[in-house]
């Protein structure tokens, strides 16, 4: 195999594929890069296991430089490569394997040789069906993704916490995510054959696969989703990105949206995060990690204390207070967390009472049945 290639673009989509590459791999060979060159350009693979990353770097598009000169495939060592890459002078480079899979890096004055690994023996990626397609606008399903993925666990003792749920139904996605502490739901509209939209799936997928593939796709317009039983296939252009499923039954999370409220407030949730922030100053020095959130008719006051430094207090500016008068106690990080999906928009804040599930949502929202859009967190017992 022998190709020369622009290198910031081969810089780019290195990039991008390692994001599927650990040094950690009890698989040896999963270390490395495989690269592959044929009639329409240059083929990227990496994978963990978990997830596998292909890019195809099209010879057809001028801004690539590609050159083919001799078809094939080698498997490198990926960070080695990657740096090689980052390190040299020229725009353009040529790699060239050559006996015993040892490889040329040539730029300029400056020329390489590591060894490679044959390429057939680089694992195959899964087989996914294509004719199961759902396609979604790009920049949605990345909203998605950011809106749900903070409410995933990062303990593995619950493995299938550490994933968001998504069911597809009645043309509508529904994504859920929780660590039992705190949740999120979002529900958009999708797109997909008319004899798709009987079809229900209900797949978990690893909160770490999904922020991976909202770094990578950025310009694509949509993104198709295909769907086996134990994989999912995300293709955007000239990207493929696998990941595989979590086993197991997501718990039911319907159950633990309250149906209705006895207090409620109105406001900026861009200001309350900026308020919860300050407050969680203090609140970070104490043993608990918590802030207190006190409603009445007159006033919403915002409070944290650390014993050893000591407290704070802030009085919030509010469109609107009503309900019972109400003094709760949560965790600061997980409401910041909740009000940074919002941007700078207005929320309603619902509560029941100080020791169940208060429920964050847009306040323009059409009915108060509607979520398509929440953030569900759990106060905490203060003593």
């Amino acid at each position: 195999m022998k190709f020369s290639i622009n290198r910031q673009v081969l810089i780019k989509h290195l990039s991008d594929v390692q994001r599927a590459i650990s040094s950690r791999t009890t698989i040896p060979i999963l270390t490395g890069v495989k690269i592959s060159a044929d009639e329409n350009g240059i083929v990227l693979s990496g994978s963990d296991s978990d997830i596998s990353i292909e890019t195809l770097i099209p010879v057809s598009e001028e801004n690539n430089q590609i050159e083919i000169h001799t078809q094939g495939g080698i498997v490198l060592p990926a960070r080695f490569f990657s740096e090689i890459v980052k390190k040299l002078a020229d725009e353009k480079i040529t790699i060239e394997v050559k006996d015993h899979f040892q490889t040329n890096i040539t730029s300029a004055k400056a020329s390489f040789t590591i060894n490679g690994i044959d390429v057939n023996n680089y694992p195959n990626f899964p087989v996914i069906d294509s004719n199961e397609v759902i396609t979604l606008p790009t920049a949605l399903f990345k909203q998605v993704i950011q809106h749900t993925v903070i409410a995933t666990s990062t303990q593995e003792s619950r493995p299938i916490l550490t994933g968001v749920n998504m069911t597809i139904q009645d043309g509508k996605l529904t994504a859920v995510a929780t660590d039992s502490h705190r949740l999120s739901q979002r529900v958009i509209s999708i797109a997909a054959p008319d004899s798709q939209l009987e079809k229900t799936y209900n797949v978990i997928i690893p909160g770490k696969s999904l922020v991976e593939l909202s770094r990578i796709v950025e310009n694509q317009a949509t993104i198709e989703m295909m769907i086996t039983e134990n994989q999912v296939l995300f293709k955007a252009e000239n990207v493929y990105f696998y990941s595989r499923l979590l086993e197991g039954y997501y718990p039911d999370t319907n159950r633990l949206i309250p149906a209705s409220s006895s207090t409620q407030i109105v406001l900026n949730a861009y200001d309350l995060l900026q308020a919860t922030d300050r407050a969680s100053l203090l609140s970070h020095e104490g043993k608990n990690n918590v802030v207190k959130l006190s409603i009445d008719a007159n006033k919403v006051e915002l409070s944290g204390n650390s014993p050893e430094v000591g407290n704070v207090e802030e009085s919030l500016a509010y469109e609107s207070a009503s309900g019972d008068p109400l003094i709760i106690s949560f965790n600061p990080d997980y409401m910041k967390d909740a009000l940074r999906t919002f941007g700078q928009q207005d929320v309603q804040v619902n509560f029941t009472s100080a020791v169940r599930p208060f429920t964050v949502v847009p306040a323009d929202r059409e009915d108060d049945n509607d979520n398509s859009f929440i953030q569900l967190i759990t106060p905490v017992r203060t003593y």
